[in-house]
């Protein structure tokens, strides 16, 4: 927990601190999840069929952290920011699972949430990586 916190205080800092800066590596995208009421089982499937396209698509997978105590999330995911032929990849990989894909996937992800929040971030880096950077 405290990890993940600390994590999620730096991805806050850095996007504030020097939104330039952070395009000059590479980029993820932090999203935290609350799962909608008595579909936490589903919500986990979904994104075991995500990773299962992920694999398929030859992209990167999500890194996963759950909730184990303190604050109202279930789920943070940390994943690359994809480009436009690994989006393109993983549809036609879901499609090719036989699962949704383009924006039903987006459709069907929202059966299973209350609410989540995505923001971009710098990294994975160090804080020293991140002072280098910015001249310090």
């Amino acid at each position: 927990m405290r990890t993940v916190l600390a994590m999620l205080a730096v991805v806050g800092v850095m996007g504030i601190a020097a939104p330039a800066a952070a395009q000059e590596g590479p980029r993820s995208i932090v999203s935290i999840y609350r799962a909608a009421p008595g579909q936490q089982i589903a919500l986990l499937k979904w994104f075991a069929r995500q990773d299962e396209i992920a694999k398929e698509a030859g992209v990167a997978t999500s890194q996963f952290y759950a909730h184990q105590d303190g604050a109202s999330w279930d789920y943070v995911l940390i994943a690359p920011d994809t480009t436009r032929e690994q989006d393109a990849a993983m549809d036609a990989a879901a499609k090719k699972l036989g699962f949704a894909g383009g924006a039903m996937n987006g459709i069907e992800l929202r059966k299973y949430i209350a609410e989540h929040t995505d923001t971009y971030a710098a990294g994975p880096t160090t804080a020293a990586a991140w002072l280098k950077r910015l001249g310090q």
